[in-house]
């Protein structure tokens, strides 16, 4: 007898159907599972015997046949063991065969017949909505698989439940989840930016980097605070929206990364590899191609502290995604595309003992040493830093004063204001800041009054700047113009742009 069962594979952030199907014949008992399984698959027919005698039912004395179709993609992870063992019981008549057309059912078997969670059911439930009616998953799962409303969520305690339910003789109400109000919920942040002693023009340069998405480099001696403003940044990023929320969650998804007991993301990501992370680590890879840090930090941030520290092969990857939002991983039997549109916050010393801007101790390299320190970052990985600010030491009453700044929420609010203003702006674009504008986009909303072309053309001169650092300052004044609400870039907000390119200005 043969059975038809929809299941689903992933292929990255999307999913696309699989039948399992499954053949009982005459002869040794057994099976074979065809259709280029992964080890994981082939191991499921252990667990498929285990669980079925061990969920009340018996193991047929027949081969099976069991394909997942179609053949000429490669499946992995144990999410076909429920859909095989429910193939194996209604080919061998323990089960009804019913019409399940318009059902897609995923989910591993423990060996005592209960349903663990699986990756990936939000892409899942995502991609295939639009086509199938009910999704029956693991109960683990099911909260995610709810954040997409058109299709009807069924959670799986057990393989004789699912039996029971295919069957009629036991009922189980589709799941419905609660997440409309978890966006608006205020976050109690531990840390805040009032906390950060002195430092305000180091903190402006954070707003402004919030405000339009821009990435960051703070340069400065050890105990400066640069770790502890790059971490504040979080604290002041607008909430997400709606999209933006569904967006992440499909990623931590596809990762396994999902919070056991809430299945939507309601915080922007902040991820903070250590240096010695490899380049498949931070852009994603392997042998089949998952998402690396770049993509975790999707609408969030990225913080690479001790930022020369990094191999030479790890920063000179991050070119390409900190241009273009995304990163593309080919491999022989794959090429995937993944959303990287974060923003970069790194840290570093100015040399390799530390003090090299320290007014107090003075520095102990040479020259030499100094210029060998610098050489580990490329200059087109410079150009894409959009903000360079020297983070100086504290001085010592400011180091024993009280932290009397601006709270997290004060400079929040403004940064929500200004990127209002640019999601006015790009309404209908695929971006969200400023920080991504294209040439032609730069051309229609950075319009500079004279004196600020004046003020620009200068800069141009004397620091010889390159045409990215030249639109990266553009970018950077039209986020300081929305932060003051004014539509023209005018003089100072062209000057304080500029500002805010300290290592062009000194390697000149």
């Amino acid at each position: 007898m043969l059975v038809k069962i929809n299941s689903a594979a992933l292929l990255g952030l999307d999913a696309y159907k699989i039948e399992v199907e499954v053949d009982a014949s005459r002869g040794l008992p057994g099976q074979s599972i065809v259709g280029l399984p992964d080890a994981a698959v082939k191991e499921s027919r252990d667990r498929v015997r285990s669980a079925i005698e061990n969920s009340g039912f018996s193991f047929p004395p027949s081969y099976f046949t069991i394909n997942l179709a179609p053949a000429d993609t490669r499946k992995e992870g144990p999410l076909y063991d429920l859909p095989i063992a429910l193939g194996i019981l209604m080919a061998s008549k323990q089960l009804k065969s019913n019409n399940l057309a318009g059902t897609i059912i995923v989910g591993e078997l423990s060996l005592d017949g209960s349903v663990r969670s699986v990756d990936g059911i939000l892409a899942i439930c995502y991609s295939l909505s639009r086509e199938h009616k009910q999704i029956i998953v693991p109960r683990a799962n099911a909260s995610e698989a709810s954040l997409v409303k058109n299709i009807e969520v069924i959670p799986a305690d057990s393989l004789k439940q699912v039996a029971g339910y295919l069957e009629g003789t036991i009922k189980i109400a589709p799941f419905q989840g609660k997440y409309r109000n978890l966006l608006d919920e205020k976050v109690d942040c531990a840390i805040d930016f009032s906390d950060v002693k002195g430092q305000g023009h180091v903190k402006r340069a954070i707003e402004v980097a919030a405000a339009g998405g821009h990435n960051v480099l703070l340069v400065g001696s050890p105990g400066s605070g640069k770790t502890m403003l790059a971490r504040r940044l979080a604290t002041v990023l607008p909430p997400l929206s709606d999209a933006e929320a569904l967006e992440i969650t499909r990623l931590y998804s596809v990762c396994g990364a999902l919070r056991k007991r809430r299945g939507l993301i309601t915080k922007r990501p902040f991820r903070s590899p250590h240096h010695t992370s490899s380049d498949v680590g931070i852009v994603g890879g392997g042998r089949i191609p998952r998402p690396g840090e770049i993509s975790l930090a999707h609408l969030g941030v990225l913080f690479l502290d001790e930022f020369p520290e990094f191999s030479r092969r790890v920063l000179e990857v991050l070119r390409q995604p900190l241009e273009d939002g995304d990163v593309t991983i080919s491999r022989a039997h794959s090429s995937l595309t993944y959303p990287a549109q974060f923003m970069l916050i790194a840290a570093m010393n100015p040399c390799a003992c530390g003090r090299l801007y320290d007014l107090r101790d003075s520095c102990t390299c040479s020259p030499h040493q100094i210029q060998r320190y610098w050489r580990k970052l490329s200059e087109p990985m410079l150009d894409r830093l959009d903000i360079q600010v020297e983070v100086p030491r504290l001085k010592p009453h400011e180091i024993s004063s009280v932290p009397h700044g601006e709270t997290s929420n004060q400079v929040r609010k403004r940064v929500i204001a200004a990127r209002k203003m640019q999601a006015e702006r790009f309404k209908g674009e695929p971006i969200y800041t400023n920080a991504f504008m294209s040439p032609k986009q730069i051309n229609k909303f950075c319009v500079l009054e004279k004196p600020a072309k004046s003020v620009l053309k200068s800069a141009i001169v004397q620091l010889h700047l390159s045409a990215r650092a030249y639109d990266k300052i553009l970018k950077l004044s039209r986020t300081i113009s929305d932060l003051a609400g004014q539509e023209k870039i005018a003089a100072p907000q062209i000057a304080e742009a500029i500002q805010y390119r300290a290592l062009d200005r000194e390697r000149r």
